[in-house]
């Protein structure tokens, strides 16, 4: 597959950020399967969609374009930029609500196939035709294929089809069933559950296979991986360890004090969204542990940031109250960059790391630099983080007072027991108390997403049964090939409190 380096120059840091591919989403839709998974595709996508045009600050997605295949394939989204066209988005979702759930029709082995040439050759003609002065951070799509079809039966389809396909300028060509199997209780999915290297595997040429669950939460986070930064045409971070705290082994000091990492965000900034009650406080502004950390990850090599470790703490020993700012996580780099030998060392070494600190009980505590710090007093001060393993091969970073950051906090400790009076009403409320072990997120809501639609609906002037109304007159977009060369461009279809968390 193609690495889609991005090209061109005069990108801001803010916009290399969050560099995304553009991509092509094509539902493959089968009966009667599709009626057991239609409710839940069109709910998750219009929950992720919400939340993707919602977030304020750079795009977090570029471009987006929607097919659907049954006995043929169909574009109902040439590529649009996501920020800005809800309206579209919503109107394409609600064209599939709509879709026939019953019956029967004779599928063409070929539609897929056509889909994903089609795609191609729509992405070729929008790049051929993108306005002047106008940088594509990637020159390469990423396609998703969902179906409910085995998986192994579609990758050998797609093979067949695709054996005299040029497909050097894809990024990635990725297969998802969605099992037919409903889990129990959705609410018990892992909140950072990701595909691992077993539940993910390479068939053949280049295409990913993966399953993901029939219900809404496990489509919305699939979806949701599209927020990440997805670039690896460099480390985000150097980790400096002391030199003399590693084993003397010849030829490998260089490797053992500079772990090279990548960064990824644990949670989105209640601030980067409208309708949180934190978002009017800016109290995790992205201006905080953003711009010290994950801001600068979009400059140059020479500029690498990096967190120097100064000492080692006990896992006991910080108090949650002098850490600030939103959690980042820490993972061997993926650069594609470094020789394979290079990443396999650093990984190891990061493995050993994480087990390390796990096994002694111990945090980090390091400063962040910058390659262009110096010593003038002008310079802004710097930043200090504590660094906290985890039991998968993540390490947990999060920025951490200072002296000067720091208020007089004269709390009392707690003296002898309580009245016995007050013990005991007291421990009657909590026994009345519902007890979890963890705290699962998934099964929490604010209704951020409604939040979001609403105010969508509203700024286009219409309530929420217009969306359905507008789907039943079936929404027609011709197909690419009908079309002149900047139709996709130019388009506008019918709407204008843990510690150590495991991250």
């Amino acid at each position: 597959m193609y690495h889609g380096r991005t090209t061109g120059k005069g990108l801001s840091t803010a916009t290399q950020i969050y560099q995304q591919p553009p991509r092509i989403l094509i539902i493959h839709i089968t009966l009667p399967s599709w009626a057991d998974i239609c409710s839940n595709l069109c709910e998750a996508l219009q929950n992720f969609f919400s939340l993707a045009c919602g977030l304020m600050g750079p795009s977090r997605m570029s471009l987006f374009s929607l097919y659907m295949v049954q006995n043929q394939h169909e574009c109902i989204l040439p590529f649009v930029q996501v920020k800005g066209n809800f309206a579209r988005l919503q109107a394409c979702i609600s064209e599939l609500r709509m879709l026939q759930r019953e019956g029967c029709f004779r599928p063409q082995t070929s539609s897929l196939k056509m889909a994903v040439e089609d795609g191609l050759q729509q992405f070729k003609q929008y790049s051929r035709h993108v306005t002047t002065g106008t940088v594509l951070t990637y020159t390469s799509p990423e396609i998703t294929i969902l179906t409910s079809q085995p998986g192994k039966e579609v990758v050998k389809q797609l093979e067949e089809g695709l054996k005299d396909t040029d497909l050097l300028r894809v990024r990635r060509l990725q297969v998802v069933e969605i099992s037919k199997k409903v889990p129990e209780d959705v609410d018990s999915v892992s909140p950072v559950e990701e595909p691992s290297n077993d539940e993910s595997s390479i068939l053949g040429t280049d295409i990913d296979l993966q399953t993901i669950d029939n219900d809404i939460i496990s489509m919305e986070i699939f979806f949701k991986a599209w927020l990440h930064n997805s670039g690896t045409d460099q480390e985000h971070i150097h980790l400096l360890l002391p030199l003399q705290r590693f084993s003397n082994s010849s030829g490998g000091k260089d490797n053992l004090t500079c772990l090279k990492c990548d960064l990824q965000e644990r949670l989105l900034s209640p601030s980067l969204l409208p309708g949180t009650a934190d978002g009017s406080l800016r109290m995790d502004d992205p201006k905080g542990i953003f711009g010290t950390l994950y801001q600068l990850t979009a400059q140059s090599s020479a500029c690498h940031y990096k967190l120097r470790v100064i000492k080692a703490l006990k896992s006991s020993g910080v108090c949650e109250s002098l850490t600030y700012g939103l959690p980042i996580i820490l993972k061997p780099t993926s650069c594609w960059k470094l020789d394979w030998d290079e990443l396999e060392s650093n990984q190891q070494h990061f493995h050993a790391l994480c087990h390390s600190l796990l096994k002694r009980e111990w945090l980090l505590l390091a400063k962040g630099e910058s390659s262009k710090q110096g010593h003038n007093p002008r310079e802004p001060a710097c930043t200090f983080y504590v660094i906290m393993p985890s039991r998968s091969l993540t390490l947990l970073v999060k920025a951490v007072a200072t002296r000067e950051l720091l208020l007089p906090s004269p709390f009392p400790l707690l003296s002898e027991d309580p009245p016995d009076d007050s013990l005991k009403a007291v421990e009657s409320m909590l026994d009345g108390l519902e007890l979890e072990s963890t705290y699962n997120p998934l099964q929490i809501r604010n209704h951020l997403y409604s939040y979001l639609n609403s105010i969508f609906v509203k700024s286009q002037g219409r309530l929420h049964p217009s969306w359905e109304s507008q789907a039943q007159r079936k929404v027609q977009f011709p197909s690419l090939s009908h079309l002149p060369p900047l139709y996709a461009q130019n388009s506008r279809g019918p709407f204008s409190l843990l510690l150590i968390p495991n991250p």
